[in-house]
């Protein structure tokens, strides 16, 4: 079993079933996608390009976009917590998942792959 799938097979209730949820999302939505395992969490790739990762933290599922700096929807719904450059979604309960709203992010990060930090 792919290392990725088996840390989100581990996890507590409800955290699982979110996370297998926005796995079904995450993969239908942009399905050239590889689930990997880096940094100890599932991470989502195309190519070389990180798209997503999942990591279960403090309370909720933690959805993080590496590229959110690009993003022109729903920002208000992200959160950053100081980080520069990555921002995220989080989900305490399978019902706090808007799924049109999380598959437009997960278009925009797919779209922005590629794109290098701004800095400065």
């Amino acid at each position: 079993m792919n290392p990725a799938e088996e840390y989100i097979l581990k996890q507590p209730e409800p955290y699982k079933t979110i996370m297998l949820h926005l796995q079904v999302l995450i993969e239908t939505t942009l399905p050239d996608v590889d689930l990997l395992f880096k940094w100890k969490v599932p991470f989502y790739y195309v190519g070389k390009s990180p798209v997503c990762y999942l990591n279960v933290t403090r309370g909720y599922v933690d959805v993080g976009f590496w590229n959110a700096q690009y993003f022109t929807k729903y920002l208000e719904q992200l959160e950053s917590d100081k980080r520069k450059y990555v921002k995220s979604l989080r989900y305490r309960i399978l019902e706090d998942i808007n799924d049109q709203m999380l598959i437009e992010i997960l278009e925009q990060a797919y779209r922005y792959r590629n794109e290098k930090f701004i800095t400065g």
